[in-house]
């Protein structure tokens, strides 16, 4: 299916009214009433979407609806996240940035995502970029899941100054060190370019959704030994339960990882925490962060670098002066077993 994003012209008026207070059932810091609500909510269930998903794939895009936003509060309640997500009004420029950008996906993209993707929706203060998860079916469909996405953190960046951003979320400022991240060429080096990045990462967590790839994300570590991607990286810890990487003794900075809030790395770090990275087979930092993570960067990275061809690299500074480069793992023998995989997810023809 041709997939062609396409927002009713009525939208941006019905968003324009006033919104009433949405009605969190939990205060902040609850986050014992935060979990159960959560697990209590509407959007989880696939028959909550019906009407949505009886739509063609290209009208599942829209500002979320108020149970979505009520579920996303709840969400970083439950995670210790301040924000407080709202409901956000799509401008036209915008509109067009997301449709150009999910209509120059490649084919073989658009047809894994036709029957998992319940919608894409917009708010505005998320605590990050973007946000999925699952939503439940039943004995006779299948499990599938919505993406969130700020809109805010969307439209005032570029796809290398976005890049720059987040990847420099996990370490501490420093003026004498400093990080650049490259995922477009000056040419490509816009919004819209931004929005297509950070949706193939999130199209990665959908795609995995009810696949042999990794544990869910949604509940306790549990055994990756079903998972040959999963089992590639990571290995469980039964008695925390959590996930530990199998590289963590090479790769000891890897547990001091956050990203958006809370960065627990110095500066001076980052040289030594890349050195380590590159033992490993994660595509990228962030991928060492989590099972669910690791697969969904993994994915966006082979799209983007492999079958799109485009650029992605980080530089690292010392007072200004270039101490080190990383490009894209998918032509080291490091990566060759997640590239395999990958590949018979896509269908990559050899």
């Amino acid at each position: 299916m041709k997939i062609v994003l396409a927002i009713a012209a009525t939208l941006s008026a019905c968003l324009a009214t006033a919104q009433e207070p949405l009605a969190i059932p939990c205060k902040y810091g609850d986050v014992k009433c935060a979990f159960e609500a959560r697990e209590k909510s509407p959007v989880r269930s696939k028959s909550f979407w019906a009407a949505v998903l009886a739509k063609p794939v290209e009208q599942r895009v829209s500002s979320a609806p108020d149970e979505l936003l009520v579920y996303v509060n709840l969400d970083n309640i439950a995670s210790g996240v301040p924000n407080r997500p709202h409901a956000a009004i799509l401008p036209a420029d915008f509109q067009k940035n997301v449709r150009n950008a999910i209509d120059e996906l490649p084919p073989s993209v658009k047809a894994l995502i036709d029957k998992k993707l319940v919608g894409i929706y917009f708010v505005k203060d998320l605590g990050g970029t973007g946000f999925t998860d699952y939503v439940h079916g039943d004995s006779l469909n299948r499990d599938a899941g919505f993406i969130v996405l700020d809109v805010d953190v969307l439209m005032r960046q570029t796809a290398n100054a976005w890049a720059t951003w987040k990847e420099n979320t996990p370490f501490k400022p420093d003026t004498s060190y400093a990080l650049q991240a490259q995922i477009e060429n000056e040419s490509g080096d816009n919004r819209k370019n931004a929005i297509q990045y950070i949706l193939l990462h999130e199209l990665g967590h959908i795609i995995s959704i009810g696949e042999n790839i990794h544990p869910r994300w949604d509940g306790p570590a549990s055994s990756v030994e079903k998972f040959p991607f999963a089992m590639l990286s990571w290995k469980l810890i039964p008695d925390a339960p959590r996930y530990e990487s199998i590289f963590d003794k090479a790769f000891p900075l890897r547990q001091k990882l956050v990203y958006y809030f809370g960065a627990q790395l110095n500066g001076s770090q980052m040289l030594e925490a890349y050195e380590q990275f590159a033992t490993t087979n994660f595509p990228t930092l962030y991928a060492a962060t989590r099972p669910g993570d690791d697969f969904a960067e993994s994915f966006v990275s082979y799209v983007h670098s492999v079958v799109m061809k485009r650029p992605w690299e980080i530089r690292l500074y010392t007072d200004g002066k270039l101490a080190k480069s990383y490009k894209s793992c998918w032509e080291e023998k490091r990566c060759a077993e997640k590239r395999r995989i990958l590949e018979e997810i896509i269908g990559v023809s050899k």
